[in-house]
């Protein structure tokens, strides 16, 4: 197959989506599709075999790690010249448009993808008003496509009930060769703390903006005697939390990726996660692939992955000590947090990234087989 994929981010830059996108690629590429990735432009022109088609953008008011790349002329004799067999847009909101358009102007068949729980992220930004306008929007355009795939069955069940058709599951996938327990360390752990090794070690990785609510942390990180807390990642709402953790033992440590961030979860005793607009939570596999228990709000995607009491816990995050009572459960008992560490590493082990995108491909096909024109008698 020859698939045109489109997309409002790609790699180098880090989040969930880039990273379920690249493994994506990489696995459609072994098995003998060819791709053409459609994206801002981030620099690169190729991607483990796949053709990157860099479009000119501009980085959003709001978010400027993010970029606004609008459709350009030369996207059509791109498209033509490359020739696919299918377009799949994902999180189709302005380049991904232009996905849409050229798959009904040159009769391709068309999929598209939901990642980013926009309509919930508006709140966190001042602009719930809009929100659903923005449902709408979606609407309109995911159903132009053939088939809407999301990454979790509550987002699933949340398309359904805002109208969009044809919605079906695309399953999670996680690098279990790349995190695993055995990367514990101490010299991580040492990093991680500031040199306060034998402390408890809180954990969160991501992006940070407002809508992951990383400040709800704080209160959890100062019921714990001597808890240290690292963040890794960065984001536009960097400055706003060292600000709001200022005075406490709270490490920003920046990007990490490869070894180094399977280190990071595999040296903690506990990964906190307060987002109530996952869609997924990649993170959260990833931790659980390293086994790093889970302490997770009750909601979205996250619901897919966690069993409470199982292979992590959960909380509800309208609840003023949920967090803080799932997080001094689990490090008040070592023996049961070892069995949430086997059992996270074991429901990791189920979805490899090769079982995902072979999915993925089967759905490519029955899109294919579905839209091809009946021979005529």
């Amino acid at each position: 197959m020859r698939i045109a994929l489109f997309t409002e981010t790609f790699y180098p830059k880090v989040d969930g989506i880039v990273t379920r996108l690249c493994h994506t690629v990489e696995q459609l590429q072994r098995a003998g599709d060819e791709v053409l990735v459609v994206s801002p432009d981030y620099g690169i022109s190729e991607y483990k075999g796949a053709k990157v088609h860099g479009v000119a953008g501009y980085p959003l008011p709001l978010y400027p790690e993010l970029k606004l790349a609008f459709p350009t002329p030369s996207l059509r004799r791109a498209i033509e010249q490359f020739q696919p067999d299918l377009i799949h847009v994902v999180n189709p909101a302005v380049l991904g448009l232009g996905g849409i358009y050229y798959a009904k102007s040159l009769r391709i068949p068309l999929v598209a993808s939901y990642h980013t729980h926009l309509p919930q992220y508006l709140h966190h930004y001042g602009l719930g008003m809009l929100e659903p306008i923005l449902w709408e929007f979606l609407k309109g355009a995911h159903n132009q496509a053939e088939l809407n795939l999301c990454t979790s069955m509550a987002m699933v069940e949340e398309l359904r009930n805002h109208a969009i058709e044809r919605v079906d599951l695309w399953q999670r996938g996680v690098d279990t060769e790349l995190f695993q327990p055995s990367l514990a360390n101490s010299e991580m752990r040492d990093r991680l703390t500031q040199g306060h090794p034998q402390s408890p070690l809180l954990l969160f990785v991501g992006r940070l903006g407002a809508e992951k609510e990383i400040d709800r942390i704080k209160p959890v990180l100062e019921a714990i005697p001597d808890a240290r807390l690292a963040l890794v990642g960065d984001g536009p709402n960097r400055q706003q939390l060292e600000q709001h953790f200022a005075g406490t033992p709270t490490h920003f440590v920046g990007y990490l990726h490869g070894k180094e961030l399977a280190s990071a979860f595999a040296s903690a005793d506990a990964f906190i996660f307060p987002s109530r607009t996952e869609t997924l939570g990649l993170v959260l596999l990833e931790a659980m692939a390293a086994g790093c228990p889970v302490v997770a709000a009750a909601r979205g995607g996250i619901l897919d992955i966690v069993t409470d009491g199982a292979n992590g816990y959960l909380f509800d995050p309208e609840a003023e000590d949920g967090a803080i009572a799932a997080t001094q459960r689990l490090l008040a008992n070592q023996i049961e947090r070892q069995t949430l560490r086997n059992n996270a590493r074991r429901e990791a082990e189920r979805w490899g990234w090769a079982a995902a995108t072979a999915q993925l491909r089967r759905y490519y096909q029955s899109v294919l087989d579905s839209t091809r024109l009946p021979l005529a008698a």
